[in-house]
């Protein structure tokens, strides 16, 4: 099966409009702190008409930035049902990767952090494969601290079933820098793949330009994912405050024209 390019919108119409405008069959949205599941839990039908009229099939919904534990150390149920309630909606989308993160504990130690973060997503791996939808960790740092080695050592290899979104400039920006080692490592684990440029030189964050205009190796990555039979997304993320209006649409059409020629077609 070939990967799939597409990338990041919102979940209104005039966001599959945008995604269906560069000619892109998949879409991912991120559900994040704020948002109230049950919300999204209404809208469902109307986006699964969405996917229907566009052609244009979600295929990751991530939830960012939220609290799982409190500061006592005791899970969040709210937090809980609420992520159980976007994977329904992920089962009734077809959707087959749902993305999430733990907050770290400081008056914890990192061993009971890890527990934690074990117990929280082996109960939302055991939802989610009773409804076809596979968990991965995003690896970056809002809220989370499941984004690196150190931690997939101690939680990803507990728990054989949880993945990985993997995006190279969290890991450029505020990780190891080591993105083309831990792909190689990792790579098997990974079931969801941000396409974002960055522009990182002497220790400073300087832009986010679309790939292909920055300083990441995609042709490395790409014979890597290869390398592990990866077939899932690769989602497109324009996040430069640089690269917005005609020039941010020229970007999204740089990129496609830059990933595509990457991308195996059985046709």
């Amino acid at each position: 099966m070939p990967m799939t390019l597409g990338m990041i919108e919102g979940w209104g119409e005039e966001c599959f409009q945008r995604v269906a405008s560069f000619g892109l069959k998949a879409v991912e949205f991120t559900y994040n702190v704020g948002n109230d599941p049950e919300d999204l839990v209404e809208e469902a039908d109307k986006i699964k008409d969405l996917i229907a009229q566009y052609g244009v099939q979600v295929m990751s919904i991530g939830r960012w930035g939220t609290d799982k534990f409190d500061e006592d150390g005791n899970m969040i149920e709210e937090e809980l049902q609420g992520t159980y309630m976007i994977l329904d909606v992920c089962q009734k989308l077809g959707t087959p990767v749902f993305v999430t993160g733990v907050n770290y504990l400081e008056n914890q130690s990192y061993l009971e952090n890890c527990n934690n973060a074990v117990a929280f997503l082996e109960k939302v791996i055991a939802y989610g494969k009773e409804r076809g939808v596979k968990i991965a960790t995003y690896n970056c740092h809002w809220n989370n601290f499941v984004r690196e080695p150190k931690a997939w050592e101690l939680v990803h290899k507990r728990l054989p079933e949880l993945g990985i979104k993997f995006d190279p400039s969290h890991c450029i920006n505020t990780g190891s820098g080591k993105y083309l080692e831990e792909i190689a490592e990792w790579g098997s684990r990974i079931y969801h793949f941000h396409i974002k440029g960055t522009l990182n030189f002497n220790g400073d964050h300087l832009d986010d330009p679309p790939a292909g205009l920055d300083m990441v190796d995609w042709r490395a990555i790409m014979g890597l994912l290869y390398k592990h039979k990866y077939a899932g997304m690769l989602s497109i993320e324009p996040h430069s405050s640089t690269w917005r209006g005609d020039l941010g649409e020229w970007g999204v059409k740089y990129t496609i024209d830059y990933i595509s020629p990457m991308i195996y077609s059985e046709n």
